[in-house]
């Protein structure tokens, strides 16, 4: 496990992934004592505002009520005072003011985690943030694995491989989810201890990395690849992922795709399409992005009946502004003067 965390940092910093800045990345190398592991990671989450992200590599030990607990050198299985309680570690990140939290674990039982993450008390309910994301490297019940004679544990060797060199046949950039389904892929075919996610709104749309793999298709510049079917998508996230994912094969940022659409759309219109966690209300934002993503007639009508499908599917929702909704207009002081024969100006006029 000792390689697993400057392996991670240097990718982390590194032009593969997030590119960070060294002083924000943060290693922690066996902590004597709670404190020593978690003050740093109170100090980062009182310094971020947008993404926090915590990789735990060690052993994950269960205390006397089967609740998870991360080992610290001298800890004592079923006694959770001797190393650090999830909850500890969950209250706070619950205090953050992060936008999205990212949690890794790579230990024992570290599906445990999990189960706190759910029901009424979700993590991303009580942070209030846009999305949370749990990335397990074992079920509830299962052991994490550091095979013989190997430089990394099974899990963190695994997504050091998908940061480090990407996956064929995959869009530009890597995306948690697209991460989370290729390792679970890859180690249930090895035999391995299956991964397990937990993830709230859109935080599984967060790109972890450039795909390393990524060869552009023979199509024009800006012109999507045979990209997801919307026949595939059964549920309003997925269609909204699958949007998500069209900008991802054209190769292009947010702001080309806005002016490529006709009439041209705001930058912040199609960020809030993609990040959106409910369907448009109405379908014409949807279809000039998807025309600028390079879809042609056919393909926009297969998109809109799988749009027109899942509306229908969807209970009735109170009116709530979507992408299309233009802005409130905004009353002048002429329209707030009361009318004649109103209020105080009628006492005015009988005075």
């Amino acid at each position: 496990m000792a390689n697993n965390l400057p392996a991670l940092a240097r990718t982390l910093t590194g032009p593969a992934s997030w590119n960070l800045p060294a002083g924000h990345c943060t290693v922690v190398v066996e902590p004597d004592t709670p404190r020593d592991m978690l003050d740093p990671v109170k100090e980062a989450a009182g310094a971020t505002s947008d993404t926090l992200l915590v990789y735990f590599a060690g052993h994950g030990l269960l205390d006397g009520r089967g609740e998870l607990f991360f080992g610290l050198p001298r800890s004592v299985q079923g006694h959770s005072y001797t190393g650090v309680t999830y909850q500890a570690l969950r209250e706070i990140i619950t205090g953050c003011a992060a936008r999205r939290l990212v949690i890794i674990l790579d230990c024992c039982m570290s599906g445990r985690a999990l189960g706190l993450m759910g029901g009424e008390d979700l993590l991303a309910d009580q942070a209030e943030i846009d999305g949370s994301y749990l990335l397990a490297a074992a079920p509830e019940n299962g052991r994490a694995l550091a095979p013989p004679g190997e430089t990394y544990t099974a899990f963190t060797g695994a997504l050091l491989a998908v940061l480090q060199h990407g996956i064929p046949g995959r869009p530009r950039e890597l995306d948690l989810n697209a991460v989370y389904h290729h390792l679970r892929g890859e180690l249930t075919a090895k035999g391995r201890p299956t991964p397990q996610k937990r993830d709230r709104n859109t935080a599984g749309r967060l790109v972890l990395a450039r795909n390393q793999a990524y060869h552009p298709a023979t199509a024009p510049a800006g012109q999507a690849e045979d990209g997801p079917d919307p026949a595939d998508c059964h549920t309003p996230l997925a269609f909204l992922e699958a949007l998500a994912e069209m900008r991802a094969r054209t190769g292009l940022t947010i702001h080309a795709i806005s002016q490529r659409a006709d009439p041209p759309l705001a930058p912040t219109t199609v960020s809030r399409l993609l990040n959106a966690t409910t369907l448009p209300t109405t379908w014409k934002t949807t279809g000039r992005y998807l025309t600028a993503c390079g879809l042609g007639p056919d393909q926009l009508q297969a998109w809109q009946s799988a749009w027109q499908r899942l509306r229908a599917q969807e209970p009735a929702r109170p009116g709530a502004p979507g992408p299309d909704a233009e802005p409130p207009r905004t009353r002048s002081w002429r329209d707030r003067l009361p009318r004649h024969g109103e209020g105080p100006w009628r006492r005015y006029r009988e005075t």
